[in-house]
């Protein structure tokens, strides 16, 4: 299932290590701290233990949910960018 990783964390250290447990699970990195991703519920559960434990009793917040396909197709992509130039 799809499934989002959003969080907010004070300590750099901390955040850096949540971002590299979010890769090790094959997240993808789409905005400063939001990833995601397909988990089966297993690597879920898996993840969800090892983000808590890293977080351990530092401030901040994990947020870890899943999405299902119909919900997804619902999703709208809203951006005000300027286009890059071609050789950007």
């Amino acid at each position: 299932m799809k499934t989002f990783v959003i969080y907010d964390i004070e300590e750099d250290r901390i955040r850096n290590k949540i971002l590299e447990t979010c890769r090790d699970y094959g997240l993808e990195h789409v905005q400063y701290s939001t990833f995601f991703g397909e988990l089966n519920h297993n690597r879920r559960e898996e993840l969800k233990l090892r983000l808590k434990k890293t977080l351990g009793r530092k401030n901040g917040k994990i947020l870890v949910f899943p999405v299902c396909d119909k919900d997804l197709k619902l999703l709208e992509n809203i951006c005000n960018f300027p286009e890059l130039p071609p050789d950007a």
